[in-house]
């Protein structure tokens, strides 16, 4: 199975902008990957919730939502399956999330287990984690999910022979990130699993330098430049 790595720019607040990211990815790759993957929040924007429920439940989208049925709308377009972060709101709860789509269908929807997404000294019981962690299956191939804090918090939780994929948004300054940021990250991601495909978007405001790396063995053998978009594609057996 071919998977895209997409690290490209989003905008906070831009549902519509990030969709137009999506679709553009899934024409530059039409025929080329099987499965295109996005980094956390991805849809909305990672800061693109104020910590207040009545204007942030505004921003959310739920699995039946217009945004999700848009995406679920392009998959069968192009023949493509995406994996996207997003914010997503079930009834009266919001989660950082991530959802699967394949074929116009809902594959798989995961939701963050550890609690750094959002200002948890602040926010009330609107602000929910996930409890699940299991991997999902496209083209008979297993992959699990974790996302961003999961593997520093609970990486025992997803501790697993298959394909980790592992959406972040992370901001670090680039010299944080050459400097061992990266190599850290590579060595966490080992304890769970031996290859992990990492995402992390483009963010002017506040500025996130993105990337898409996969690590073998606790090391990066593969990668993108910081602040270009560009999508990594991995031939994954």
């Amino acid at each position: 199975m071919r998977i895209g790595l997409v690290s490209c720019r989003c905008e906070n607040r831009n549902i519509p902008f990030n969709i137009s990211q999506i679709e553009r990815a899934l024409r530059e790759t039409r025929g080329e990957a099987d499965l295109l993957c996005f980094g956390e929040a991805f849809l909305q924007g990672f800061d693109s919730l104020c910590w207040n429920y009545e204007t942030d439940q505004a921003m959310a989208a739920g699995l039946s939502s217009e945004p999700i049925s848009h995406l679920k709308a392009l998959t069968k377009q192009y023949g493509t399956a995406l994996l996207t972060g997003y914010i997503e709101k079930d009834q009266d709860r919001l989660y950082s999330s991530c959802v699967v789509l394949a074929d116009g269908e809902i594959l798989y929807n995961y939701r963050r287990i550890s609690r750094g997404w959002k200002e948890y000294t602040i926010t009330d019981g609107h602000y929910c984690e996930g409890t699940v962690t299991e991997p999902f299956e496209l083209h008979g191939k297993k992959i699990m999910l974790a996302l961003c804090g999961d593997l520093w918090d609970y990486p025992e939780r997803f501790r697993t022979e298959h394909l980790l994929i592992w959406p972040v948004y992370v901001n670090y300054t680039r010299e944080d990130w050459e400097n061992g940021v990266l190599d850290d990250y590579a060595r966490q991601a080992a304890v769970a699993a031996k290859e992990t495909l990492m995402i992390n978007p483009i963010d002017r405001n506040p500025v996130s330098h993105g990337g898409a790396f996969r690590f073998l063995n606790g090391s990066v053998c593969e990668r993108t430049p910081f602040d270009e978009e560009k999508i990594l594609i991995i031939n994954a057996e």
